[in-house]
């Protein structure tokens, strides 16, 4: 009478598929029994206990490749070990703890990539006369600058919630934004680039919501420069608003990078 059982009642016994012990088997961290007269490997005690003590560190999170060494290691080594397997399952959970807030705040719409205070000063925007459209093109603009500069970004967010106090520069802010519709060459473009020129450089508080993202370096200005010209590939009179505006500002010495 053969001694042992089948792979498949191992298998069972220690609460995995025959695949796993294959694939244990092929790790070598379970040694293949020998075959029996029919053929048959058969798993004794000593098989079944090794198989039980590598599917429990297994399941605990314990890496394969360090499984064999773990069993082979005397007392105070096996503790030091699980010691530290302990902490890397500590910090992956706190990784997938903090994807899973991430998630959360993604079906919340900007959570993720706006913080709270950007996410209050977008839902004052429409009481200031703006349509849906562009505060929806402001939170995108937020996201950018906020992506380039992180630094900068509260500085900046700082400047732009000042100026909404100013309604000379909320009126002219929202000309701007009209301007988009208008034809590159049209006359208006040149008198509103004058006019907010003219506004911020006699309250030169105000200028910092230009100057706020910039550096010395040249990524700095790159960054600037994208951040300046979002949405300019879209509304060329706002390209051209934008070079006027910031050519003035630039001839009345605010550091404001050239293209």
């Amino acid at each position: 009478m053969s001694k042992g059982v089948t792979i498949g009642q191992a298998a069972a016994f220690a609460g995995v598929t025959v695949k796993t012990v294959r694939h244990y088997h092929k790790h070598g961290l379970v040694d293949e029994p020998p075959r029996d007269s029919s053929g048959y490997r058969r798993y004794g005690a000593a098989d079944l206990l090794r198989l039980v003590q590598v599917r429990t560190l297994a399941a605990a999170g314990v890496p394969l490749a360090e499984i064999g060494p773990l069993l082979a290691a005397d007392p105070e080594q096996f503790a030091v070990a699980i010691a530290d397997v302990q902490r890397r399952l500590s910090e992956r959970i706190e990784e997938l703890t903090a994807r899973r807030d991430t998630l959360g705040r993604l079906a919340d719409g900007d959570g993720v990539l706006l913080p709270d205070r950007a996410r209050a000063f977008l839902d004052r925007l429409p009481d200031f006369g703006l349509a849906p459209d562009d505060v929806a093109k402001i939170r995108e603009g937020l996201v950018l600058a906020r992506a380039l500069v992180p630094d900068g970004f509260d500085d900046y967010l700082t400047q732009v919630e000042h100026g909404l106090a100013d309604t000379r520069f909320v009126a002219l802010a929202k000309r701007a934004w009209e301007a988009e519709t208008w034809a590159p060459d049209d006359p208006r473009i040149e008198e509103l680039a004058t006019a907010t020129a003219d506004h911020l450089l006699a309250n030169p508080g105000l200028l910092a919501i230009l100057t706020s993202f910039q550096g010395r370096t040249d990524d700095d200005a790159a960054r600037y420069r994208m951040i300046s010209d979002f949405g300019n590939d879209q509304a060329r009179a706002w390209a051209r608003l934008t070079r006027l505006l910031e050519a003035k500002l630039r001839a009345a010495g605010v550091p404001i990078p050239h293209p």
